[in-house]
């Protein structure tokens, strides 16, 4: 199969690979690199028509890397110099268009996979992936399978929000959400607190919208200056240390924000998110909104009859549109009909860190872990190093 054109697989019926990775993200392009550069054959299957299809397709226009470049890098290629040490969107989609072109990356474009499963006489794994543009199925064999499909697979719509369905306004999810340009005039209510939530809020707010957002949870806030003196103190020094000496800064640049409805949590902000999995939201200019009360902040929702929102506090206010900046949910234990093997019932790795990556029977994660384009980093060089040394045995 090494020699095969990887965007024509359906003029064959049964083939036959070493290596399947599900997944045209960062981590699926990541992994196909490393395994091209030991000639290792692999198959790409991406559901999209383009790799990084949230990037392309599902982010805001102002959308930047909210960790610095040094930190976003892919195995093998640094991020060029000339760009910002918080990338754009678009020089990031341009880095990733370059990576593929650069490592041979050739994803099957339009290959939805519908399931994958363990042949345990064969010792392989059966994938079923269907051609969307032709509609053709196939059948594909490997001896490993990478799922590389990510923690963004699919929208996280709340269920514990009552009366949501009475809504008369527009909804609109984070990953349709683009620019605040059409909302101008309007009370907008953004739900969810984190790193889009906040920046949708703000994006709102400038282009002219009454914008409120909904503060459910205790959250860190840092700058970007923060959160990378606290990345890189994390290499030399104890995470408890590093935690009190980040949280001294913010303390000192934002002050007590619990009178504007923003509490911190107890923990320290890198402890937080081991413990919890929530990132430290990386202000960019809506506290500066919040405190001119351009943004208004309120506490969970009580109820929701047509347009107007309930909230714990007992306020109420009228609303004509609301945006749920909820984040996304894997989805890779729907088609992973063995995933039991790999992953929880919630789509986690079973595994415990460092060894989250790895399951059994053959089968990888990469970009599971919630700690973005660093943990794809170092998941993807531990899986082909793996899947490199477990062949070279095999040969044997």
């Amino acid at each position: 199969m090494e020699d095969e054109d990887n965007n024509n697989i359906s003029n064959h019926n049964n083939i036959s690979v070493s290596v399947v990775i599900v997944g045209a993200g960062p981590s699926g392009i990541a992994t196909s690199a490393l395994l091209n550069s030991l000639s290792v054959s692999n198959l790409v299957l991406e559901k999209e028509d383009c790799c990084g299809s949230l990037w392309k397709k599902r982010s805001y226009d102002r959308l930047n890397l909210h960790l610095a470049k040094s930190f976003c890098s892919l195995p093998m290629m640094p991020h060029p110099f000339g760009t910002s040490i918080f990338m754009s969107k678009d020089d990031f989609i341009r880095y990733l268009d370059e990576y593929v072109a650069r490592f041979n990356v050739n994803p099957c474009y339009c290959h939805d996979v519908e399931e994958a499963v363990y042949d345990e006489e064969e010792g392989k794994w059966m994938v079923t992936v269907k051609d969307t543009a032709s509609g053709t199925m196939n059948e594909i064999s490997s001896d490993f399978l990478v799922v590389a499909t990510g923690e963004n697979s699919q929208p996280f719509l709340p269920s514990d929000l009552p009366g949501m369905e009475t809504f008369k306004g527009k909804v609109v999810h984070s990953s349709d959400y683009k620019n605040g340009a059409v909302f101008k005039d309007e009370e907008v209510l953004v739900i969810g607190c984190g790193n889009s939530g906040m920046e949708i809020s703000k994006d709102l707010a400038d282009n002219g919208a009454r914008t409120s957002i909904v503060v459910r949870s205790q959250i860190h806030v840092l700058s970007k200056e923060m959160v990378g003196i606290g990345m890189l103190l994390l290499n030399y020094l104890p995470l408890k240390i590093v935690d009190k000496f980040v949280s001294l800064l913010a303390k000192l640049r934002y002050s007590d924000l619990s009178s504007y409805g923003i509490h911190r949590p107890v923990e320290g902000p890198f402890l937080f998110k081991a413990l919890t999995g929530k990132t430290p939201v990386i202000d960019r200019g809506t506290i500066k909104k919040i405190r001119s009360k351009k943004i208004q902040v309120f506490p969970d929702i009580v109820s929701i009859n047509q347009n107007t929102v309930e909230f714990k506090n007992g306020k109420r206010r009228c609303f004509d549109a609301i945006v749920l900046a909820t984040g996304y949910k894997s989805v890779a234990h729907k088609w992973l009909k063995d995933y039991k093997f790999l992953l929880t019932d919630d789509g986690k790795p079973k595994g415990k860190h460092p060894n989250h990556w790895k399951g059994e029977k053959g089968v990888y994660c990469v970009g599971l872990t919630g700690k973005g384009l660093p943990g794809i980093f170092k998941d993807s060089k531990a899986v082909t190093e793996d899947i490199y040394q477990l062949t070279l045995m095999a040969q044997k």
